[in-house]
């Protein structure tokens, strides 16, 4: 009798100690089966096309199932989500961001649908520091409506704020392709559109104009830059990657210290490279507010503008408030408005009375525009090659650094750009001070000096 109920307590120690141990975790290859696209749509989320060709079946499969050999090491990443345009550039992104972590989360032919229900394993897991979108083409293909798609998109934006309330969220615009490719310029267009709408106002996404940036003047892809009218070739990655590396600066992702530049004799710096310093808000003046009240008068869709009624200096500060203006590693940021355009300027507190050289150089995002006021006056510095209104400069480096000079002798002002003339003879006042506007899109200024 006492060894039967020896037994038995050992036994019954034995499967109760078996129970509370967790199973072991199961490897990548083991897991294979939880990477199968859904049968039927039943109980997913979002609406629209989720792609079932076997070729697609296995590609998902295949890509997920290596993405899930990588969550240790691709913590922190920045995460590229997208279709084949992604998965492309391929899994470094051709090195073109050299110092940071990327994954690139890319499966050609997905849906945003697909996207939205592999989002947590292949992205959130990640616990990404940013995550980069080029996203919707393929739906277009699928004939999903536009407001489809973007509904999808919202819920993928959701569900990243959700996960980190300050993580940054790049989204591109979808490149142009052609009609033949069942993705017509003016559907890209409209989809561009709401996906515009979706995040205005919303700081914690920056849209990159990258439509603008490859779109031919019938608002399709260029066979140079996209031999199949849908997929980039090198030249085309190149400038994508181009368009994206000033905004990962300024998020503090790449480019995160300042160049030990240092004036030429006789030069001094405007800006200290690490603060504002030396600029501020001033009033704005009648003419502007006349320029305003005309704009908005006519145009119900016109920027906002706000009105400054008292000078504000930004001494010690490292922004404005809402962050429009920044210094950040040696540069002078004028971040991308999250309205998509807003007209704001920032000035020296000083003012400029005699003959002066000013010299600066800048790097713009496709077809951003600001400019650089001269005693108030606005000489036009945006990314000439798309926003003009200087496009035939051949020395201009599109989303390269770029030096304007400008050489002022009593009420007349001489303008360059890599040495290009801009304006031989821009009238200007007898004194005023300098300032930077900002309009739409992102552009940087550093070495900010004067010699007087």
């Amino acid at each position: 009798m006492f060894r039967n109920r020896t037994a038995f307590v050992t036994l019954t120690f034995l499967l109760s100690l078996t129970l509370s141990v967790a199973p072991p975790t199961l490897t990548a290859a083991e897991k294979q089966s939880d990477f199968q696209i859904p049968e039927t749509d039943d109980g997913l989320p979002g609406a629209g096309p989720i792609r079932r060709y076997d070729w697609f079946r296995n590609l998902w499969k295949t890509r997920r199932t290596d993405f899930a050999t990588q969550v240790k090491a691709k913590q922190g990443a920045v995460v590229f989500l997208g279709d084949s345009i992604t998965q492309g550039w391929g899994p470094n992104l051709r090195n073109f961001f050299p110092g940071v972590n990327v994954a690139n989360r890319g499966i050609s032919g997905d849906t945003t649908r697909g996207m939205l229900i592999r989002l947590n394993e292949d992205v959130l897991a990640l616990r990404p520091s940013a995550v980069v979108m080029l996203v919707g083409t393929n739906d277009l293909e699928e004939k999903s409506e536009p407001e489809t798609i973007a509904a999808n998109v919202r819920l993928i934006l959701t569900e990243l704020k959700k996960h980190r309330a300050d993580m940054p969220i790049v989204m591109c615009q979808v490149f142009p392709s052609s009609a033949t490719k069942s993705r017509p310029a003016k559907s890209i267009q409209k989809l561009n559109a709401l996906y515009a709408a979706a995040v205005r106002g919303d700081a914690q996404v920056t849209v990159v104009d990258t439509w603008t940036l490859f779109a031919d003047e019938h608002g399709d892809a260029k066979k140079e830059e996209f031999p199949d009218l849908l997929h980039p070739n090198e030249i085309g990655y190149t400038k994508w990657g181009n368009a994206l590396h000033p905004i990962l600066a300024t998020l503090s992702l790449t480019d995160t210290h300042a160049d030990d530049f240092q004036p030429e004799d006789g030069f001094v710096s405007l800006f200290n490279g690490r603060d504002l310093t030396g600029w501020g808000f001033r009033p704005t003046t009648e003419q502007m507010l006349k320029s305003r009240e005309r704009w908005h008068s006519r145009d119900p869709n016109a920027p906002p503008w706000p009105v400054v009624t008292k000078p504000v200096t930004f001494d010690g500060k490292v922004a404005t408030p809402g962050g429009r203006y920044i210094a950040r590693n040696g540069r002078l940021v004028v971040t991308t408005p999250s309205e998509g355009r807003k007209i704001q300027q920032l000035w020296t507190t000083k003012e400029f009375g005699s003959d002066f050289t000013l010299k600066l150089e800048f790097r713009a995002t496709p077809n951003a525009d600001s400019g650089i006021f001269i005693r108030r006056p606005q000489l036009q510095c945006r990314d000439f090659v798309l926003a003009g209104p200087y496009k035939d400069l051949t020395k201009y480096k599109p989303q390269g650094w770029n030096e304007v000079t400008v050489d002022v002798k009593g009420g007349v002002a001489h303008c360059t750009c890599n040495g290009e003339v801009l304006e031989a003879e821009f009238k200007v006042p007898q004194s005023g001070p300098i300032g930077l506007e900002g309009d739409r899109g992102q552009i940087e200024y550093r070495r900010i000096r004067v010699r007087m």
